[in-house]
């Protein structure tokens, strides 16, 4: 200041009360500014910083009845992510319609970051399946991660007479449509991946629909249905038990958990193939930032060590993914099933 205020005063040196009067008009005015310049400082840093996220507990919906294992990945994940995230995650169970009333729910949810969906292949079955959904899935829902993919199982009951798949393809060409299966329901995953296999090699059987594979996987224990396609997690309680018989395993190789279950391959069914996967999906419009911490969430907690051991005792490999590579597999998937949905001409219920 006195710098600034001595050059005032080089410049006007003839008149020394005027220069008296620049000196104490300056100070004063650099002073007010210097205290205006500190106010503003002092205002910004106390000013409250953006919303954090999260700041309450984080809702996820699964679209199915708890026991499936869409639901056991949602928990065990989810217990990881709250402790990730500092919030608890609260699952929340709504199943019904084919997966289509859970995934409804979270579609017409905020986008706040605040409510998620853990669902499986059924989102890209729906598309394929229903004219007319209630949502969009690719203007109303956004991909965030994978958390999990497994091989799926064929399974049947435990005193089919049948011991391997070929003897039971043998049994469903020599009466087409007297066998049963089970599924989740009318257009399931579980549904159209039994559909796959029945249009691969010309067979008929008699479908019988369920609110949720896991009820149609205890019918099948129970005897009271013959066959299922589900996931190794699915079936892979009951059939440690010996509640169910594995008849063929998709994928290159057997699995270590059930290394006397053969691959579809061995089995002389090389060309089916089936890939479950589980994975979360966010509302539409949520802010970027909160994908890309959630999706960097979920790669923490599925390389954790207590969901490597659920996933992992369940025949299921935990396996994130960037959002732009999970909507690349749905996309690819949806594809897929409408061409089956179109030639064994399903229609939803």
């Amino acid at each position: 200041m006195d710098k600034l205020i001595n050059k005032v005063q080089n410049t006007r040196p003839e008149n020394t009360l005027e220069t008296g009067m620049i000196h104490k008009t300056l100070r004063a005015t650099l002073a007010c500014a210097g205290a205006l310049f500190c106010h503003a400082v002092l205002a910004q840093a106390s000013a409250p910083s953006a919303p954090q996220w999260p700041v309450k507990p984080i809702r996820v919906v699964v679209p199915f009845a708890a026991g499936s294992f869409t639901d056991t990945a949602a928990r065990t994940v989810g217990n990881e992510l709250g402790a990730l995230l500092g919030q608890p995650v609260i699952v929340e169970n709504k199943g019904g319609a084919g997966s289509t009333l859970g995934t409804d729910i979270v579609a017409k949810s905020a986008a706040d970051g605040y409510t998620f969906l853990v669902t499986d292949n059924s989102f890209a079955v729906a598309s394929a399946l229903y004219e007319k959904l209630p949502y969009s899935a690719s203007a109303d829902l956004t991909a965030v991660s994978t958390l999990a993919d497994a091989p799926a199982m064929l399974v049947a009951r435990p005193d089919l007479p049948a011991r391997t798949l070929g003897e039971a393809v043998d049994a469903i060409r020599k009466d087409p449509g007297a066998m049963t299966y089970g599924s989740g329901g009318q257009g399931s995953s579980a549904h159209l991946a039994m559909l796959a296999f029945l249009l691969q090699n010309k067979l008929e059987m008699n479908h019988i629909p369920f609110k949720g594979i896991a009820a149609a996987i205890v019918d099948v224990s129970a005897g009271r249905v013959d066959l299922a396609i589900g996931s190794v997690g699915s079936t892979s309680a009951q059939l440690r038990d010996h509640r169910l018989k594995g008849l063929a395993i998709t994928g290159d190789a057997r699995l270590a958990a059930f290394p006397d279950i053969p691959t579809f391959a061995e089995a002389g069914f090389k060309d089916y193939r089936m890939l479950y996967w589980f994975g979360m999906f966010a509302p539409a419009g949520t802010p970027a930032s909160i994908i890309d911490r959630m999706q960097q969430a979920i790669t923490r907690a599925v390389a954790a060590p207590r969901v490597r051991e659920v996933f992992e005792a369940a025949g299921v490999r935990p396996a994130a993914s960037t959002p732009q590579a999970f909507a690349t597999l749905v996309s690819r998937e949806q594809a897929q099933w409408a061409d089956i949905i179109s030639r064994a001409k399903v229609k939803a219920e």
